[in-house]
């Protein structure tokens, strides 16, 4: 079963190439990379941002409040209609972020996004899934941006909830709201920029904090979906 439940603390940062090419190194040393990430190539992520007819979750999460969620569906590359993609609330409060997913393939997630039929499979959690629905109903969200970026992503070796990602190319539109297509739309990074993601349940490591602090990168409040609120639905 394809599951997530966690908490963690996340932090961004905003980078450039050249930053990308000082980390490569302490990558290689201190970090394994994701099993998506073949050949040392970035994999392709697609999300479908959720929200209702007056954009009110991602209003509320640009005010900053001490909670916040948001809902959206994943898939890892281009899906077929019998892919697997994922179902995921990030819920925020007080600097820590909650996760919950599950899974359900392509076409079970368009009819429940579209007729609200639910899917029959065994293989779903009913327990995520009914917080899914709770949320859609509650608020009657509608699938409202894609975003989809390229990423590489990375484990700590000696510690294993220590994660790093790596993401440009990220691209968002409000039209073809789907996992047929290739990534297209408008750019929320310049050239050469990257979204660098710090996440862990604990402290980070000495060698990362002295990363930053060497090469004078401080945190960055970017959202993806706030960013493009902000930039293109003003």
């Amino acid at each position: 079963m394809a599951i997530e439940v966690f908490s963690r603390v996340e932090q961004k940062y905003l980078i450039t190439e050249n930053h990308f090419k000082a980390l490569k190194p302490l990558l290689e040393q201190y970090m394994d990379a994701d099993i998506y990430n073949k050949d040392g190539q970035t994999y392709l992520i697609f999300n479908i941002y959720f929200d209702t007819p007056s954009n009110e979750l991602i209003i509320r999460s640009l005010e900053k409040p001490v909670y916040k969620e948001k809902l959206r569906l994943r898939s890892y590359g281009k899906a077929g209609r019998e892919d697997t993609v994922y179902f995921e609330i990030k819920k925020k409060f007080d600097g820590i972020v909650y996760k919950r997913r599950t899974s359900m393939t392509y076409r079970e997630a368009e009819a429940f996004m579209n007729a609200r039929t639910e899917p029959v499979n065994t293989e779903l959690n009913r327990q995520v899934f009914n917080e899914i629905k709770d949320l859609m109903e509650r608020y009657e969200l509608k699938p409202k941006v894609m975003i989809s970026y390229d990423r590489f992503a990375f484990f700590g070796k000696n510690d294993s909830d220590f994660r790093l990602t790596l993401d440009k190319n990220i691209f968002t539109r409000r039209e073809e709201l789907d996992f047929d297509s290739a990534p297209h739309g408008k750019s929320l990074l310049n050239e050469g920029e990257w979204l660098m993601e710090a996440k862990g349940t604990n402290s980070f490591p000495l060698w990362f904090v002295h990363f930053l602090s060497q090469n004078k990168i401080n945190q960055n409040s970017f959202s993806k979906y706030g960013n493009e609120f902000l930039k293109y639905n003003k």
